[in-house]
């Protein structure tokens, strides 16, 4: 089992990225909210990771975090019908904790709005992971939303907000951080938001 990896970073998109490691390439499929972690292309990066095997092929999935990474085991090894595909878009729709609260507070609603978890897939998510995700999870994932309420807010919620508006994650990513750059470091993610659909439309 590969449990990390450490090398240069070589490419980096908002799906994957292309580590070199003493003179070999590895592909990585990441979620969203690593890529937003990542640093600049040609610097070393410590990856977390999880080889998943399967008949046709050997896939190593990335984490830039011990969280993200429990989090995609967890979903891939105990839920019913949740492969690492789904469990990556999971990860890419909802940070760690606010996920576990929703599952510890069964809000089944949170959970069926991010991509690719319909409301079946949402129901059964809590069902099987309620008890393992703690008593503490609901009380976690509400002390972080009250600390994100007062810190400038990031990229990463404006990409969230366009991606359910129908753009792409790669596109998403790239308009808000043209806004940012136009707007200012102070924006707020509606500034960012109207911004990038301002230039959507034009």
């Amino acid at each position: 089992m590969i449990a990390f990896l450490r090398g240069t970073l070589v490419e980096a998109l908002p799906t994957k990225v292309t580590l070199e490691v003493h003179g070999v390439g590895y592909e990585v499929l990441i979620p969203l909210s690593s890529f937003d972690r990542l640093p600049s292309v040609g610097q070393e990066v410590h990856l977390l990771t999880r080889l998943v095997i399967r008949e046709d092929a050997h896939t190593l999935y990335g984490f830039m975090t011990a969280a993200e990474r429990e989090l995609f085991r967890l979903l891939v090894d105990t839920v019913t019908g949740i492969g690492p595909k789904i469990a990556l878009s999971i990860l890419s729709g909802m940070p760690p904790i606010a996920f576990r609260g929703a599952v510890a507070s069964g809000d089944i609603r949170a959970l069926s709005q991010i991509s690719g978890v319909g409301k079946k897939t949402a129901e059964r998510i809590v069902v099987e992971l309620r008890d393992k995700v703690g008593p503490s999870a609901e009380w976690e994932a509400a002390s972080a939303a009250r600390s994100a309420s007062t810190a400038e807010p990031s990229l990463h919620d404006a990409v969230l907000a366009l991606t359910a508006l129908g753009f792409k994650q790669p596109e998403a990513l790239e308009a808000v951080r043209a806004a940012q750059i136009v707007l200012g470091p102070k924006a707020t993610v509606e500034d960012l938001i109207r911004q990038c659909l301002k230039k959507g439309a034009g």
